[in-house]
């Protein structure tokens, strides 16, 4: 019975492989047509603040500015930057000293 699990479990992974390389080259396809047509990049403002431990268990911030990020409008990041609903999400950049 071991050897019929390992089988079946064997052939799911493949399959979720198989699935998630063809999610992939879609999103890429399709993040190609829109960069030929002019709309497959987007920006998103986000907001860096830095964290410095002090003395006492005690935390000083700063602000440290914000900026405009380049993303892709894909599932998937595309050409080096992320994706647009991901970096929509997380906007504050926390950086610990």
């Amino acid at each position: 019975m071991g050897a019929w699990l390992l089988h079946k479990l064997a052939w799911a992974l493949g399959i979720g492989a198989l699935a998630t390389m063809a999610l992939y080259m879609g999103d890429w396809a399709v993040w190609r047509i829109r960069v030929a047509r002019g709309g497959g990049m987007g920006e998103v403002q986000r907001t860096e603040v830095q964290i410095a431990s002090l003395k006492g268990n005690k935390l000083e911030y700063y602000y440290g500015g914000q900026w405009l990020a380049a993303c892709s409008k894909s599932i998937f990041p595309q050409a080096g930057e992320g994706a647009c609903w991901w970096i929509d999400r997380h906007r504050e950049v926390i950086q610990r000293y």
